[in-house]
């Protein structure tokens, strides 16, 4: 059996998560193969299932991931499938996850070419701290956060006017508790809880990728807590209107002012799954993969 990795043509050296996967699934038999998704010689029907993992350049390449998409959403075993991944790039998601009953941070939409006046605009919210971030994105690209005192207002002005010029925008109040408590993440398998996980920035920071030398932990799920993570994975499955659940999923949430959990991103596309956290995540992961070829 071959089974496909995605990834991209430059991941960077450092990248080590996926190795607990992969070696599980060499254990069960499997032959791993790690293709970049844009290599043109691919026959990506020749293997017995693509997953979608390390495919961290798609953000700048956003057309050109889009069309790969179209060209292999015809695979019976993508995963996750190609529709799923397409909704899923726009956090226009969010919006329907929201009426579903999810909570998220309230949220104005901003599209290209809109005209908009920051200062007015955080005045009709009583906000007094924003947080820009693309529609279409990763790792904190094009994220700003600002004050609306000093020179904050007028460089905020400057990014949401640049940015609108060829993409849509997402404006958030700004949510300090990722400084102190950082960002959770639970990581579901088949529809199931495997493991959390804890991200916190640098200190006085709010960007919780390594990238940026965030640290991350274990996080332990339950009650209240796990009940909303299980509820939004599982809103998910049913807007897409899914036979099965997801193959694998990641849900990220920070608190808001009140303490309460709020959804910041579903991650379906290409998340990190942090198997360094759990001995036995790669494994899951693995068994339910296999177990849907089988």
């Amino acid at each position: 059996m071959r089974i496909a990795l995605i990834s991209c043509s430059n991941l960077p050296e450092w990248e080590v998560d996926d190795q607990p996967f992969r070696a599980a699934l060499a254990a069960r038999g499997v032959e791993v193969c790690t293709p970049a998704w844009d290599d043109a010689d691919q026959d990506w029907a020749a293997y017995d299932a693509c997953v979608v993992r390390t495919t961290w350049d798609y953000w700048d390449r956003g057309p050109e991931f889009l069309a790969w998409i179209d060209r292999v959403q015809h695979l019976p075993r993508l995963f996750n499938p190609g529709r799923v991944l397409r909704w899923n790039l726009d956090k226009r998601y969010l919006k329907q996850l929201a009426e579903a009953g999810v909570p998220i941070a309230p949220t104005e939409w901003l599209e290209p070419g809109q005209s908009v006046d920051v200062a007015t605009l955080m005045d009709s919210r009583g906000w007094s701290r924003g947080f820009f971030k693309p529609v279409f994105g990763a790792c904190a690209a094009g994220t700003l956060r600002f004050d609306v005192s000093g020179e904050g207002l007028a460089a905020a002005q400057a990014h949401i006017e640049g940015h609108l010029a060829h993409e849509a925008m997402m404006l958030q109040p700004y949510l300090p508790q990722v400084e102190t408590f950082g960002e959770v993440s639970a990581l579901f398998f088949d529809g199931r809880l495997s493991h959390g996980v804890r991200k916190i920035p640098v200190a006085g920071d709010y960007r919780v990728q390594d990238d940026f030398g965030a640290s991350d932990e274990p996080y332990t799920w339950d009650g209240d807590e796990l009940a909303l993570a299980q509820r939004t994975v599982e809103a998910a499955a049913t807007l897409l209107k899914l036979d099965a659940p997801l193959l694998y999923a990641r849900a990220d949430f920070l608190r808001g002012d009140d303490g309460g959990l709020l959804l910041t991103e579903l991650e379906l596309v290409e998340p990190s799954l942090f198997f360094r956290h759990d001995n036995g995540a790669a494994e899951r992961l693995a068994d339910a993969l296999l177990a849907r070829l089988t």
